[in-house]
C-alpha cells in the first residue's frame, strides 16, 4: 500500500507540479478509499473479493514485493541518481550500474540486513532444539527489528554527530527532523481538482486496500481457526482510514508482520490496537529527536528484510502448479507485469486474467456423454448401475472396466456448469452433433433435390447406406445434478436441441431430466414445455423472443403447434398437486389408481412425468419407449 501511495504522489506532482503537498495527496487517498471501502462493507458486497483468487493475490504480492526491494537496495548500498520508482527490471539494472558509486551506507544497510537475518536463524534453530523455550525465542526474533534499529541509531549517532559538512549533509544519510506530534488535526482538506487528478489511481488503491486486508485476515483465519466475515473486515478498515484522516492518517491496511506478533502474543480482539495507539503517540511526542539519527540505509534494510518473506516460495509455486496449472500461468503473468511495467498494470491483469478464466471455464464447460457401469457389493449380494463417461479419463478410474452405452436411440448427457446463456450454444452443439453422429435421420433424404434442401444441410449420397445400422433418437436424459442455475437462454438452447434432433428423427423425442436442484429450474423448464409429457413436434417456438413476428406461421400452416395444455399455463407453473388426492398410472396395468395419505406416492409430481430423482430412473424411463414415459415412478411415503 504504501508503495502504491508514492507512485499516486508522483503521478500527481509530475501532472501537477508544486500544487498539492505529499501529506495532503495521501490523506485524500485514504479518506476516498477508505469511503469506498465502507460503502461496500455495509451494502454486503464482500463476496465481491471471492472474485480474486488465490494464485492472483500471490503473484500481485510476489510482483509487489520484488518492486519494493529493488526499489529499496539503491537506499542499502547509499547509491543515486536515478528514478527508484521506474519499472523494476529498471531499478534492479541501474542499481548494479551504480554499485561503483556504493558510499558508507552500505555498511549500515548490509550489516543491518545481515544482523536480521542471523538472528532470525539463530532463534529458529533454538527454538527448534528447545521447543519450551519456543515463545521466548520467538520474542526474541520479534524484537529483532527493534534491536537492529536502536544499535544502528546509536552508532550513526556515534559517528555522524561531529562530521557535519559545511553544505549540511551528513557522511551517511539519516532520517534527520521528524515532526513531533500531530500536525494535522481536524477535518481533512479535500480537494475536488485533487480528487480528479488521482481518480484514475483510486480503483487499483481501492484493490490493494481491501485486497491486503482479507489476504492477511483469511491466513490467520486458517492458522487460528475462526472464520472472518468480509463485510466486517471491510467496513473496520473502512472506519480506520476515514477517521484516521482526521488526524492526518496515512492509508491503512493489514500487515503480516504485526498481525503474526499479535497472533503470538495471544492478542484476542482488536482492544490491542489502543495499547499500540498508545506507543504511538509517546513516540510521535517523546522520542522524535531520537529518531534524527536513524540511518536511512537501516531503515531499507528493514523493510527489504520485511517484504522479501511475502515473495511467494518454489513450494508454493509447485502447489500451484500440481493443483491447476492454468492459475500458475495467472500467477506468473502477474508477476511479470508488476515487475516490467507497474504494480497497477500487474493488479489489473490479475484481476482481469482470473476473470477471464473464470468466464471461459463457464462459457465451455466439459459435458459428457455417459454410459452404464454396473456396481456389485460382495457384503450384501446387491447391485446397482451407475453412469459415468463413456470415455472415462484413465486417470480417475480402472481404464480396464467396460463401461456400456445406454440402449440404442437414448442419449445420456451431464452438465458441468450450470446451464446459461455462454455456454448454451456449446451444449446445443454437442448433443445434435453427437445425436447426428450416433443415429440414423427418421427422413429417407436421398430422393430430394439439393435445392429442396437446405443449402446447409447437404448430406451425404451414400446417407441411408451409411447410417443403416444405425438406431433412430427415441430419448435425451440430461443429468442436471451440476446445474443450479438456468435462465432464458438456456431454456432456448433446450427448445432448439429438441427442435434440431426432432427434425433429424422426423418424430417426437423424449427429452428426461434428472436430478433438478432447484425449483426455478423446474419452473423454467416447465415454462418451455419440458417434463410435462407432451409429445409434439414444435418448429420455431421461442421462449422470449427479442423480436415479435405476428405472421411467422402464415407460409407453413403445418408449423403452428398444438395449444398448450392445462399444466403449462403461465399461471400455474409451480402449482403442485393434491397430496391427499395423487393419481398414479401403474406401469404393468397402465390403469390409474388412487393413492390415499399413508401409502406409497410418487417422489417426483406426477404433472412432471419427464422429471426424475436420478439418472439411472430417468434412463430406465427413456428406454422405455416414446409410448410409456410414466413406466418408471419414483414413489415414497406421504
Amino acid at each position: 500500500m504504501s508503495l502504491t501511495v508514492a507512485q499516486i504522489i508522483k503521478h500527481v506532482n509530475d501532472s501537477h507540479p508544486d500544487v498539492w503537498a505529499g501529506p495532503q495527496i495521501a490523506t485524500t487517498v485514504a479518506f476516498i478509499c477508505g469511503f469506498i471501502v465502507l460503502g461496500i462493507g455495509l451494502l454486503r458486497l464482500g463476496w465481491l473479493v471471492e472474485f480474486i483468487p488465490a494464485p492472483a493475490v500471490s503473484g500481485f504480492m510476489t510482483g509487489s514485493a520484488l518492486n519494493i526491494v529493488s526499489g529499496q537496495l539503491p537506499g542499502l548500498m547509499g547509491i543515486s541518481g536515478f528514478d527508484t520508482r521506474a519499472a523494476t527490471y529498471k531499478v534492479f539494472i541501474n542499481t548494479l550500474k551504480g554499485l561503483p558509486r556504493t558510499k558508507l551506507d552500505a555498511a549500515f544497510g548490509i550489516t543491518g540486513l545481515v544482523s536480521l537475518y542471523a538472528i532470525r536463524w539463530v532463534c529458529d534453530r533454538l527454538a527448534k532444539r528447545y521447543p519450551t523455550k519456543a515463545r521466548f525465542f520467538f520474542f526474541m526474533s520479534v524484537f529483532r527489528n527493534a534491536f537492529v534499529i536502536v544499535v544502528l541509531t546509536i552508532a550513526s549517532w556515534l559517528y555522524t554527530r561531529h562530521r557535519k559538512g559545511a553544505d549540511g549533509k551528513y557522511p551517511i544519510k539519516i532520517l534527520q527532523d521528524v515532526p513531533r506530534g500531530f500536525k494535522h488535526l481536524g477535518q481533512p482538506i479535500i480537494d475536488p481538482e485533487l480528487v480528479k487528478a488521482l481518480a484514475g489511481e483510486l480503483p487499483v488503491a481501492t484493490i490493494i486496500l481491501f485486497l491486503e486486508h482479507i489476504a492477511i485476515s483469511k491466513s490467520f483465519g486458517r492458522v487460528n481457526g475462526y472464520k472472518i466475515d468480509p463485510n466486517q473486515e471491510l467496513i473496520a478498515i473502512g472506519v480506520t482510514n476515514t477517521i484516521g484522516t482526521l488526524f492526518g492518517a496515512y492509508p491503512a491496511t493489514g500487515s503480516f508482520s504485526r498481525s503474526a506478533l499479535q497472533s503470538k502474543s495471544g492478542v484476542r480482539s482488536p482492544a490491542s490496537g489502543l495499547f499500540s495507539a498508545v506507543v504511538v503517540i509517546v513516540a510521535l511526542y517523546g522520542l522524535t529527536p531520537a529518531f534524527f539519527w536513524i540511518p536511512s540505509a537501516a531503515l531499507s534494510a528493514v523493510i527489504v528484510h520485511a517484504v522479501a518473506d511475502l515473495v511467494a516460495s518454489p513450494r508454493q509455486v509447485y502447489s500451484f502448479w500440481r493443483v491447476s496449472p492454468i492459475e500458475l500461468v495467472i500467477w506468473v503473468a502477474s508477476v511479470l507485469v508488476t515487475v516490467f511495467a507497474t504494480i497497477e498494470d500487474g493488479i489489473y491483469t490479475s484481476v482481469a486474467a482470473s476473470l477471464a478464466l473464470l468466464l471461459i471455464r463457464l462459457a465451455r464447460p466439459r459435458g459428457h456423454f455417459l454410459g452404464r457401469v454396473t456396481l456389485h457389493s460382495t457384503a450384501e449380494a446387491t447391485s446397482r448401475d451407475v453412469y459415468i463417461p463413456l470415455s472415462p479419463n484413465k486417470f480417475l478410474m480402472n481404464e480396464h472396466v467396460k463401461v456400456y452405452p445406454p440402449s440404442p436411440g437414448v442419449v445420456v448427457y451431464r452438465f458441468e456448469e450450470s446451464f446459461l446463456y455462454p455456454n448454451s450454444s456449446l451444449v446445443n452443439d454437442a448433443i445434435v452433433d453427437y445425436a447426428k453422429a450416433h443415429t440414423r435421420r427418421g427422413r429417407d433424404m436421398t430422393g430430394v433435390k439439393s435445392g429442396d434442401r437446405p443449402w446447409n444441410d447437404p448430406g451425404k449420397n451414400n446417407e441411408v447406406e451409411d447410417n443403416a445400422e444405425k438406431p433412430l433418437l427415441h430419448a435425451v436424459v440430461l443429468d442436471f445434478s451440476a446445474v443450479s442455475h438456468l435462465d432464458t437462454t438456456g431454456v432456448q438452447a433446450l427448445i432448439d436441441t429438441r427442435t434440431e434432433v426432432e427434425r433429424w428423427a422426423d418424430h417426437p423425442v423424449e427429452f428426461h431430466f434428472a436430478t433438478i436442484l432447484s425449483p426455478w429450474i423446474r419452473r423454467a423448464l416447465v415454462a418451455g414445455g419440458f417434463g410435462v409429457g407432451t409429445l409434439s413436434t414444435r418448429m420455431h417456438e421461442e421462449i422470449a423472443p427479442v423480436t415479435r413476428y405476428h405472421d411467422q406461421y402464415i407460409a407453413d400452416p403445418e408449423h403452428i403447434g398444438p395449444a398448450k395444455n392445462s399444466h403449462e399455463r403461465e399461471d400455474d407453473l409451480e402449482a403442485p398437486p393434491n397430496v391427499a388426492q395423487i393419481s398414479v398410472r401403474s406401469s404393468s396395468e397402465g390403469t390409474v389408481r388412487s393413492v390415499p395419505n399413508d401409502a406409497a406416492a410418487p417422489m417426483m409430481l406426477p404433472s412432471t412425468p419427464f422429471f426424475h430423482l436420478d439418472v439411472a430412473t430417468a434412463v430406465r424411463a427413456a428406454e422405455g419407449g416414446v409410448t410409456r414415459p410414466s413406466s418408471v415412478m419414483e414413489t415414497g411415503k406421504v
